[in-house]
């Protein structure tokens, strides 16, 4: 194998790089990424980067020595456009081909937009660096705020803007905020701690539209007739996986690339990160993780898989891990949290927000989660099994 091609410049992708080169590869290694920077944290662009406590340059992931050290080409504001598995190529927008032996798909999600309002001034989403400094910088001028959209992305950008002091409202279509990251139950605990900060919250809400003033957004409208002014809007409303470049590929795409337990997606074709789509060998189920940890993880594996060979290679087969900052709340969780499970808190107290809890399934421990709780939630890790496959 001479040339490896790596599409998405992400932290999946660097972890990839990283792989190959510790595994022993030696040949050309070239990295493609649509944005101009270097690959860079994500985590961080809705907490301490949105909230000025955080500049730019502290969320890249490598500076320029440690990636000169890695022999990568580095192919950077160059978006991939089409594959052709027959015939090895990588085209970029550009017209340039790359030709390759093998290739690791780590191109991540895009933001869902709503399908009104977007070319209103004001109206924000937020995946990329430039948006999160975009956003942060039309901040200064203390907007009122409302942030359409209650998952964790949602929750975490609503908690920085009001620990700004803004004033903030956030809508979301579940009872809870979090109801379908870690269900009602914690999600009321969620939604306690956003009101005694001052957060409006507007849930089991939809919107129906955007209201505009001179080209820029001036109110959010509701399902029930509601209209929050606004000055500033953010949506959260989810992502997609970047897959567009492969539609005519012939891949395997669903939600994501489908992959097989081991990453692979196709002859000499792995994928890593959000953009990945795997039967989980432990809940016999397909599973597409948008959490930090899992894009290194998942990365690792599909590059060692892709040196390896099918006949070498290793299921890939993780327990979840995630969390979230929010106020004084750190919130961390191993393994799955249906929003049908019994939750047990096993250890503190809710109220006093400090605990762990344990979230039940098909008779089992599928998921344990703390609040503030890191060390006593690490002793728990081994009680969890993988949910029974439906």
């Amino acid at each position: 194998m001479d040339h490896i091609v790596l599409v998405g410049a992400s932290a999946a992708g660097l972890a990839a790089a990283d792989t190959l080169r510790l595994e022993g590869f030696t040949g050309t290694l070239t990295m493609v990424g649509e944005e101009l920077h270097p690959p860079y944290d994500r985590p961080p662009l809705s907490k301490r980067l949105l909230a000025g406590e955080l500049e730019p340059h502290k969320t890249t992931l490598r500076q320029a020595p440690d990636l000169q050290r890695l022999r990568m080409n580095l192919k950077l504001g160059c978006r991939a456009t089409h594959l052709d598995p027959a015939a090895r190529t990588v085209t970029l927008a550009d017209g340039a081909r790359l030709d390759y032996d093998g290739l690791i798909i780590a191109t991540g999600l895009r933001p869902r937009h709503l399908p009104f309002g977007r070319d209103l001034v004001g109206v924000h989403v937020l995946r990329t660096l430039d948006e999160a400094l975009s956003l942060r910088a039309q901040l200064l001028s203390g907007p009122r705020v409302v942030v359409i959209g209650a998952g964790f992305l949602g929750t975490e950008i609503a908690a920085t803007t009001r620990s700004l002091g803004l004033d903030v409202t956030l809508v979301g279509v579940e009872r809870t905020p979090l109801a379908r990251q870690l269900g009602t139950q914690v999600g009321g605990l969620v939604a306690e701690l956003h009101q005694e900060h001052g957060v409006r919250l507007r849930m089991s809400r939809s919107v129906t539209g955007l209201r505009g003033a001179a080209g820029r957004v001036s109110a959010v409208e509701l399902d029930d007739g509601t209209s929050l002014p606004a000055d500033l809007v953010v949506v959260a409303i989810g992502s997609v996986p970047a897959v567009d470049w492969l539609a005519d590929s012939g891949l395997p795409l669903g939600d994501g690339v489908l992959c097989d337990s081991t990453c692979r997606v196709a002859p000499g074709i792995y994928a890593a990160g959000d953009v990945a789509n795997w039967p989980h060998p432990l809940t016999s189920a397909r599973t597409r993780l948008e959490q930090r940890l899992n894009a290194t993880r998942q990365a690792i594996t599909a590059a060692r898989n892709l040196l390896a060979g099918p006949a070498g290679a290793t299921p890939y087969a993780p327990v979840p891990f995630g969390w979230t900052d929010q106020f004084n709340a750190k919130i961390q969780f191993h393994g799955w949290c249906p929003m049908d499970a019994r939750v047990e808190y096993v250890d503190g107290d809710p109220q006093a927000r400090k605990f762990v809890a344990l979230y039940h399934a098909g008779g089992r421990v599928v998921g344990a989660l703390g609040w503030n709780s890191a060390r006593t939630l690490h002793a728990y890790h081994d009680h969890i099994a993988a949910p029974v496959a439906a």
